[in-house]
């Protein structure tokens, strides 16, 4: 069995990814990890009743358990040193943790290049939600006048969405820096128009009852393409996570998109 411990337990997603290696027999939860976490077993918090494996607050202290993956969903600050702890010992990372700079993913490459150790970094990790991403990469090529309306909870932490700032990087690959839109136009209200990534608009929607949705919006002369993906429970994630578990080990590159193992 595959030996994961998964960082960011107690949070929604670290708690959906710690109940989905819980549920695959193929994977052996050898530990959980958040440095204000005040049990020490898991099977302390209710919605973990019997179901035992060590809580570690103290990065080193992780090594006890010799994880060969290591699951992240905790906040950017965190992830960066996280993820940098993991591939510094071989443990492969698959991580879901969103705000990662360029320049971040950059050196987390390069060191996981040095230590021939394979890990992804995942905006994320709906496989709809990586189909969306391509497709319109395609439709980027006839419709390069587009923008991005991203939809998810009110406790989001980051704006835009590490999906929408990866789908504009995407749809930059093809149509480049083209401004769009009325080079006059001025907004009454400052932001009303979004933010501005190579020319293209991303528009950020943060309300209760949302998880995570994108809409990516083409116009043409006479005529218009919607791509919309909708994520309704965080278990769809899951699928995505447990792929890049399986196969993260016999990489010895640090990925960035799902797309690049399916």
């Amino acid at each position: 069995m595959t030996k994961i411990l998964v960082a960011g337990f107690k949070g929604r997603m670290g708690a959906t990814a710690t109940q989905m290696v819980l549920k695959n027999a193929d994977f052996e939860l050898v530990g959980v990890y958040d440095p204000i976490a005040t049990e020490k077993d898991l099977a302390e918090l209710p919605e973990f009743a019997g179901q035992h494996a060590p809580v570690f607050t103290e990065l080193n202290a992780t090594l006890v358990a010799e994880p060969e993956i290591w699951i992240d969903f905790t906040i950017p600050k965190a992830a960066v040193a996280n993820t940098q702890f993991a591939l510094e010992h071989k443990i492969s990372p698959v991580v879901g943790t969103t705000g990662f700079t360029a320049a971040d993913i950059k050196a987390l490459q390069t060191l996981a290049e040095q230590q021939k150790t394979g890990g992804l970094i995942a905006p994320n990790f709906s496989l709809s939600a990586v189909l969306m991403m391509q497709f319109s990469k395609q439709a980027a090529k006839y419709f390069p006048d587009v923008e991005i309306i991203e939809m998810h909870h009110d406790n989001k932490l980051d704006a835009p969405s590490g999906t929408a700032v990866k789908t504009a990087e995407m749809l930059a690959e093809v149509r480049g820096d083209k401004p769009q839109g009325n080079p006059d136009e001025k907004e009454s209200i400052p932001g009303a128009r979004g933010a501005n990534y190579a020319g293209m608009r991303i528009h950020s929607v943060r309300l209760p009852g949302l998880i995570a949705h994108q809409q990516v919006q083409f116009g043409g002369i006479g005529e218009g393409l919607t791509i919309r993906q909708d994520t309704y429970d965080r278990e769809s994630f899951m699928t995505g996570v447990a792929l890049a578990c399986r196969k993260v080990r016999q990489a010895s590159q640090l990925y960035d998109g799902l797309e690049y193992l399916l």
